[in-house]
């Protein structure tokens, strides 16, 4: 392109190239400058010395972390609580939109919809401190468990190894179910009704209608979704876990991402947890790749 088509071209989309400065400007501060900071990954980095003047030691950080006691556990529990969280919270939306999407009664439906949304909008702190009601050792879940004879006494069930995990996918499920179903609804809105239309001339009933059509209608966002849910497998959200665990449960609960937590922001090890922090995107971005290319392989839908 020449330099007098650039010209025209930006005289005539200035107005959309001013609208997009704000965006550009928020992309370069936020998401380009901070990727300077993998430096800290290979320095023993200190605030007096900043990022240019620590000292280097190389790949000593990424050592450090795969040699130390803690690497086996970070791996095991965030894989396993990753798993089960996928397990359970990735067709949780899927089964509510296709629920919703069967409701004839439009005011019942909206009802729903809208109890669904709510727990996903509220703050996280919120949440941890309603689990933390229910589940401590007056909570009516605790209570409710004793009459039953599960529990001996009553205890603090976050405090328990056995118990914490289960609580914490749970507790995923109610907050992020209703609002993850929103965009399979959206999909499910565009499903074209004469297919429906055509089943039930058949003699098609509701649940082959599901599996014949609605679920191939949505096939391809659940595909994508899945991907996506993949890649994350080593990003557990450590807000919730940082939260709700105890020092007792930290052999269940202990993430890759509340371990970064403790040495980067509570100790101080910038560089150390940095490295962590690399490791655990290396290994994500791997992840994403070997999805898509499996997906691509099976199903022949891919992201790129």
């Amino acid at each position: 392109m020449r330099l007098s088509d650039i010209k025209k071209d930006w005289l005539r989309n200035k107005s959309v190239y001013f609208l997009a400065l704000p965006m550009l400007v928020y992309f370069f501060i936020f998401n380009y400058l901070p990727i300077g900071g993998i430096m800290l990954a290979f320095e023993d980095y200190t605030a007096r010395g900043g990022t240019l003047g620590s000292e280097w030691i190389g790949i000593k950080n990424f050592i450090t972390f795969f040699s130390t006691y803690y690497f086996p556990r970070l791996m095991r529990n965030t894989i396993l609580i990753s798993l089960q969280n996928m397990v359970v919270n990735f067709p949780a939306p899927i089964i509510l939109a296709l629920l919703l999407n069967e409701m004839e009664n439009q005011i019942f439906k909206k009802t729903v919809q809208t109890m669904s949304y709510m727990p996903f909008f509220v703050s996280t702190v919120v949440i941890c401190g309603i689990i933390q009601d229910f589940v401590g050792m007056n909570g009516p879940i605790t209570t409710a468990l004793v009459s039953l004879g599960v529990l001996p006494k009553a205890q603090d069930l976050l405090s328990l190894k056995p118990f914490f995990v289960p609580i914490l996918v749970v507790s995923n499920v109610w907050q992020g179910m209703g609002y993850g179903s929103i965009i399979f609804l959206a999909v499910l809105s565009s499903v074209d009704q004469e297919l429906y239309e055509a089943a039930k001339i058949d003699g098609a009933g509701r649940w082959k209608q599901t599996l014949h059509i609605t679920i191939p209608g949505i096939r391809t966002m659940i595909m994508m979704m899945l991907i996506m849910q993949v890649s994350s497998l080593l990003n557990v959200a450590m807000d919730k876990i940082i939260l709700l665990y105890r020092p007792t449960t930290y052999e269940v609960a202990d993430v890759i991402m509340s371990f970064v937590y403790r040495r980067g922001l509570m100790e101080g090890a910038y560089g150390f947890s940095t490295a962590v922090q690399i490791f655990n995107s290396i290994v994500s971005m791997l992840l994403l790749i070997i999805a898509n290319a499996t997906s691509r392989k099976y199903s022949e839908f891919s992201l790129f």
